[in-house]
């Protein structure tokens, strides 16, 4: 395994969820290199944005599928929650 050196630099997420840094690299640095992302503990993730990513992951693409459709609104009960 190679020796992994870290670098700890801030950036910026973009609004096509591009991660930019906000300084540039060292010139002597490799072309490919790991990410971590540390979130703040206070940043919660909204709901909206998962429900983004879910639908745009290729992992989910099977659900495009008009064969996946098997339920239809007549299907089951409604649920109240009287709580």
């Amino acid at each position: 395994m190679d020796t992994l050196r870290a670098i700890e630099t801030t950036a910026t997420v973009d609004d096509e969820r591009h991660l930019v840094l906000d300084q540039p690299l060292p010139a002597n640095m490799v072309r490919h290199v790991r990410v971590i992302i540390l979130l703040a503990d206070d940043s919660e993730i909204e709901e909206g944005e998962w429900l983004r990513a879910a639908a745009s992951s290729p992992s989910l693409a099977f659900l495009n599928d008009a064969r996946e459709d098997i339920y239809t609104v007549s299907d089951g009960k409604p649920f109240h929650d009287r709580g």
